[in-house]
């Protein structure tokens, strides 16, 4: 029987993988990267509450009129930018980083370095 690759079933196990190391903390929680093909989503998380403590996406208002589409390396480093500037508000500076079994290559990059630039540590 010939076996077929499957996308999702990869991102799933690698994303299990990632999780299995990278845990959210109070003194430094998780960037949380999700990644659809119109849009993308970033969220820093304290795991030991479940509580999600600032979110920025590509669809909140304060980018929707500026982006063109929600699904580029553009908007990337725009919700990068944005989730780093509402943390910073929160007092949040340190972070650990989850991917989201996605690779560490195009808009996922792009996010966390924008990310860092703004001055989130990681």
């Amino acid at each position: 029987m010939l076996k077929r690759f499957d996308r999702k079933k990869a991102r799933a196990r690698r994303h299990l993988r990632v999780r299995k190391k990278v845990f959210g903390t109070p003194e430094r929680p998780r960037l949380s990267v999700f990644r659809s093909l119109n849009h993308i989503y970033a969220q820093i998380i304290d795991d030991t509450t479940g509580n999600t403590l600032v979110a920025a996406s590509s669809l909140d208002r304060d980018l929707r009129g500026q982006l063109k589409t929600g699904g580029n390396i553009e908007a990337a480093r725009a919700v990068g930018k944005l989730v780093a500037e509402k943390a910073k508000e929160k007092g949040i500076s340190k972070v650990v980083f989850d991917r989201g079994g996605n690779l560490y290559h195009g808009r996922v990059k792009a996010l966390a370095e924008s990310a860092r630039e703004a001055g989130l540590e990681f």
